[in-house]
């Protein structure tokens, strides 16, 4: 995020309920395999979006999948359309940062995310379903 603001991740000293699983790579790969193996009555309940080599899926807190190396994100009460991981945050006000990523990447939301360092646009998230999985997959073996 140079150029932005300068700033650093710090730990949250109270976790917002997550509404998002976020995984990068292997763990993107396992809990795609994960969603595949749900029932599809619980997809009916979750929405997701795939980029590069993250996975997102939202849902409420109960219905969100685990794998191994998963990770949580909720929106930000401050500024709406900045996704952070649950347990860490910005050290400066999250409202600017969130004004400067949206004017920089003209999308929202967005998600932030410290390791690997990105920035993920959340705005094309879709209903979970086979199609939805495959096409997931396809751009996954496309890379």
């Amino acid at each position: 995020m140079n150029g932005l603001i300068q700033w650093h991740w710090r730990p949250r000293a109270e976790a917002p309920e997550p509404r998002a699983a976020v995984a990068w790579g292997p763990a993107a790969q396992v809990l795609h395999q994960r969603l595949q193996s749900l029932p599809e009555s619980s997809w009916e309940r979750l929405m997701a979006t795939a980029s590069g080599d993250v996975l997102v899926v939202f849902g409420r807190p109960s219905e969100l999948p685990w794998v191994e190396g998963i990770g949580y994100a909720a929106p930000d009460d401050a500024a709406p359309g900045l996704w952070l991981p649950t347990s860490w945050e910005p050290d400066v006000p999250v409202d600017l940062l969130g004004q400067a990523l949206a004017q920089r990447f003209a999308r929202s939301p967005l998600l932030l995310w410290p390791s690997p360092q990105a920035v993920v646009p959340l705005d094309r998230q879709l209903p979970l379903s086979a199609q939805h999985l495959q096409r997931i997959a396809a751009s996954w073996a496309g890379r």
